[in-house]
């Protein structure tokens, strides 16, 4: 596993590392379900060279509650005004994972 994934797998396990956003389609859910979604999130292990091509580990989808989540870690510079010009190296990384709904997408 390269050590993008490790980070992604690290910050999304933990949510610490970087900052985790929602849709306003998530937002909008009840609080169990917002919950339950995020713990859908921190437990994804579905990774397919279809879904995963880079082998990063930034991209998930799941059913819940009668709908389709997906979630995503994009790399920004610490300031997030830019991409990270190195998403392997945590010094120079924020990560932000972004949870939504996949009509939202």
């Amino acid at each position: 596993m390269n050590s993008i994934a490790l980070l992604n797998d690290s910050f999304r396990r933990t949510f610490c590392g970087g900052h985790v956003m929602m849709t306003i389609g998530v937002a909008e859910l009840p609080e169990c379900v917002k919950a339950e979604a995020l713990r859908q999130v921190a437990d994804f292990s579905g990774f397919t060279e279809e879904n995963d091509p880079y082998g990063e580990h930034d991209f998930g989808s799941f059913d819940l509650v009668g709908r389709k989540f997906f979630w995503k870690i994009d790399y920004y510079d610490k300031e997030c005004e830019f991409g990270s010009e190195d998403p392997a190296d945590p010094e120079k990384t924020t990560r932000v994972l972004t949870l939504m709904l996949a009509i939202e997408y």
